[in-house]
C-alpha cells in the first residue's frame, strides 16, 4: 500500500492514473479510439494545452494569471477586426499579439514592480480586457471577411489539423525551455525561493514580468486560432478558460506553492481535461454536468499537489 501511494504521488503516478483511465475508456465508451473523435479530441483542448504552456511557467513562479480567457477573446476579436479592417491576416495577427503581449507585460509590471497580488491584478484585468473586448465589438460577434483567415485553422498537415501541430510545437518549445535553459532554471528556483534567488543574482522582478509577458502573447496565439475554429471573433469567448487551464497544469504536477513543474505531466492534465469532456458528448451527457466536472477535477487536482507537497515534506 505504501508502495503505491509513493507510485501515485510520485512523478510518474499521473502517467500511470492517465494510462488505467484512457483503457477503461476506450473499452468502454464506443467510438472513443476513431481517428474523428481522437482528432477531435485533440483540437478539443488545444486553446487549453497552448495556454498550459505558459500558465505552467506562471505557477511555477508562484504567481497564476486569472485574465488568459479574456485575453484569448480579446486578441482573437483584434485579429478578426484588424484583417477585416487592413485587408491582411498578417495584420491582424501581428495586432493580435502585440494586443496579447500588452496585457501580459501590463499584468508583469504591476505585479512585479509595484508589488500588488497576482490574484487582484489579474482579477482585475480579466474584468477590464473582457470589457474592451464586448466594448469594441458592441457585444456582437465580428464576423470575418476574407476566407484565408479560415484556413488557420482548417488546414492540415499529413492529415493532422494544424491547430495540433501548433500545440504540439508549443509543447516541445516550452518543455526544453523548462529543462534545458536558464530562464526555466531560474523560473523554478524563484519558485522555490524568491529571496534565495535573489541574492544569488537573479532579477526575480524582470523575470516575473517576462513569464507574464509570454503568457500575454501566448494567449493571443491561441485566441487567433479559436477566431478562426469558430469563424468569427467572439467578445464572450474562453469563459472560464482560466480554471480549465490552471486545473490542467496543476492536475499535471505543477505545484501552487511554485518550484516544480514537468511538461510531461501538464500535457497529461491537458488529456484528462480533453477526455473527461470527451466522453460525456460521447455518452450524451448534458453539457450542465460538465460545470460540475470541471469543478470536481479542480478540486482533485489541488488535493493531489496538497497531497505531493506533504509527501516531498516527509521526504526531506
Amino acid at each position: 500500500m505504501t508502495h503505491l501511494k509513493k507510485i501515485l504521488l510520485g512523478e510518474q503516478g499521473l502517467v500511470v492514473i492517465f494510462a488505467v483511465a484512457f483503457v477503461i475508456v476506450s473499452l468502454t465508451v464506443p467510438n472513443f479510439l476513431s481517428e474523428r473523435n481522437m482528432l477531435g479530441l485533440l483540437q478539443s483542448v488545444v486553446t487549453i494545452g497552448i495556454i498550459a504552456c505558459t500558465m505552467m511557467f506562471c505557477l511555477a513562479s508562484r504567481d497564476f494569471d486569472l485574465s488568459v480567457g479574456s485575453t484569448v477573446a480579446f486578441s482573437g476579436m483584434v485579429a478578426v477586426m484588424a484583417s477585416n479592417v487592413s485587408g491582411s491576416i498578417l495584420v491582424g495577427l501581428l495586432a493580435a499579439v502585440l494586443c496579447g503581449a500588452i496585457v501580459g507585460t501590463i499584468n508583469g509590471v504591476v505585479i512585479a514592480r509595484f508589488r500588488i497580488n497576482a490574484l487582484i491584478t489579474t482579477l482585475a484585468t480579466m474584468q477590464i480586457v473582457r470589457g474592451f473586448a464586448l466594448i469594441a465589438s458592441d457585444g456582437r460577434a465580428v464576423g470575418i471577411n476574407d476566407p484565408g483567415f479560415y484556413q488557420l485553422a482548417l488546414s492540415r498537415f499529413l492529415g493532422i489539423p494544424t491547430p495540433i501541430w501548433v500545440m504540439g510545437l508549443f509543447f516541445i518549445v516550452f518543455g526544453f525551455v523548462l529543462n534545458r535553459t536558464v530562464f526555466g532554471k531560474n523560473t523554478l528556483a524563484i519558485g522555490g525561493n524568491p529571496e534565495a534567488s535573489r541574492l544569488a543574482g537573479v532579477d526575480v522582478a524582470r523575470m516575473r514580468i517576462w513569464i507574464f509577458a509570454l503568457q500575454g502573447i501566448v494567449c493571443a496565439v491561441a485566441g487567433v486560432l479559436l477566431a478562426s475554429r469558430i469563424t468569427s471573433g467572439q467578445p464572450n469567448a474562453a469563459t472560464g478558460l482560466e480554471l480549465s487551464v490552471i486545473s490542467a497544469c496543476v492536475l499535471g504536477g505543477v505545484s501552487l506553492a511554485g518550484g516544480r513543474a514537468a511538461m510531461t505531466g501538464v500535457i497529461v492534465g491537458v488529456l484528462i481535461m480533453g477526455i473527461a469532456e470527451n466522453v460525456m458528448n460521447l455518452l450524451n451527457i448534458q453539457a450542465f454536468y460538465q460545470y460540475v466536472v470541471r469543478g470536481l477535477i479542480l478540486l482533485l487536482a489541488v488535493l493531489l499537489d496538497n497531497l505531493r507537497s506533504v509527501a516531498g515534506r516527509q521526504r526531506v
